[in-house]
Parts: C-alpha cells; sequence; structure tokens
C-alpha cells in the first residue's frame, strides 16, 4: 500500500513538474497539493476557454459519426468532473440520475461544465498534502487516496481538452493553450 501511494506521489510530482516551471517566485517547491491545484487551474482555464470559444452553430458538430459531437465532449466531461469531485469531497452526486451530454445547446453546455468546475473547485483549494494521502471509499476498485481521485478528474480533462482541440483545429480555431502560451524565441510562430 505504501509503495503504490509513493508512485501516486511520483506520478503526480511529474505531471507538476511542467506547472513548477512556471510558477510565481522562482519555481519554489511545491508538495502533491499544491501541484494538483496547479494543474487542475490550468485545465480549468484551458476547457471554459475551448467550450466558449466554439460558436453556437458548431456545438453538434462531429468529425465522425461514431463519436461525441463538440458539445456532448464538455458534458461528459462536467458528468465525469461531477462523479469524481463528490468522491473526493465524500458527499452525494449532485447530477445523480442527469446526463450532462443530453443539453442541446452552446450555452447548456458551457453552463454545466462551468457548475462542475465550481463543485471541483473546493475539492481541489481545500486539499493539502495530508488531505491528499487520506484513503476514500465509495470508488470502483476499494479504498483509494484522495490525490488519486483528483488525479483523475486532471487526466481525465486533459485527455478530453486534447480531444476538443481537433475539434477547433477542424474549424480553423486555436486551441486557448496555443493560444495562451508566451511567444518562444527561434522556434515556431505563435497560434500553430
Amino acid at each position: 500500500m505504501l509503495n503504490r501511494l509513493l508512485a501516486v506521489a511520483a506520478a503526480i510530482a511529474l505531471m507538476a513538474s511542467p506547472s513548477l516551471a512556471q510558477a510565481p517566485g522562482g519555481g519554489a517547491p511545491a508538495g502533491i497539493a499544491v501541484g494538483l491545484q496547479r494543474q487542475y487551474a490550468a485545465l480549468k482555464t484551458n476547457l471554459i476557454q475551448s467550450a466558449e470559444k466554439m460558436s453556437e452553430a458548431d456545438y453538434g458538430f462531429k468529425p465522425t459519426n461514431d463519436i461525441r459531437s463538440y458539445g456532448q465532449l464538455w458534458g461528459h466531461v462536467a458528468n465525469a468532473q461531477f462523479g469524481q469531485c463528490s468522491q473526493a469531497k465524500g458527499v452525494a452526486n449532485p447530477i445523480q440520475g442527469q446526463n450532462l451530454e443530453q443539453k442541446t445547446t452552446k450555452a447548456e453546455f458551457v453552463k454545466a461544465l462551468a457548475d462542475s468546475f465550481a463543485f471541483c473547485d473546493e475539492a481541489f483549494s481545500s486539499l493539502t498534502d495530508e488531505s491528499a494521502a487520506e484513503m476514500l471509499t465509495g470508488g470502483r476498485g476499494g479504498p483509494t487516496a484522495r490525490s488519486v481521485v483528483l488525479l483523475g478528474v486532471i487526466a481525465h480533462g486533459n485527455e478530453m481538452y486534447g480531444i476538443g482541440t481537433v475539434y477547433l483545429r477542424l474549424k480553423g480555431l486555436v486551441p486557448p493553450s496555443t493560444e495562451n502560451q508566451p511567444a518562444r524565441g527561434g522556434g515556431g510562430r505563435r497560434g500553430q
């Protein structure tokens, strides 16, 4: 059990390392909680800006018929975040029995995503290195460290963000992570 927790902590530290390089104060050391909080903040920015970026007319866009529409993608993320963060917070899922992928308008999908972030915000903002190690029950596969549950929010959200960037690119739009990245000297052009 201890080896598993150490492996999770190492994985979180590796994921958090890019955010440490950009941290205010010269990249001061950060523990598990701060690393997860930084990654969550970056994810939240990227997903909310992605959801807002696509036009209403393109919210039903599917690159192929057998995958989710752009709107359904963000409804799926909201569903997952409500489920994962309810476990991390030790409370009932407030949308139990609802499927946010069934929304129909851009405004509804953007609101569902924003609501899921509002629900998750406390789970991340109240996190400490000590509470990150607490074992939670109620999930699949037996007791799980809170940090592992919250890492799932970040990993799944980033996976869905990557998928969403393809939808944006197919519509000629630049993803937020590219648009928000400071121009780098000597390399490529900004916005590629």
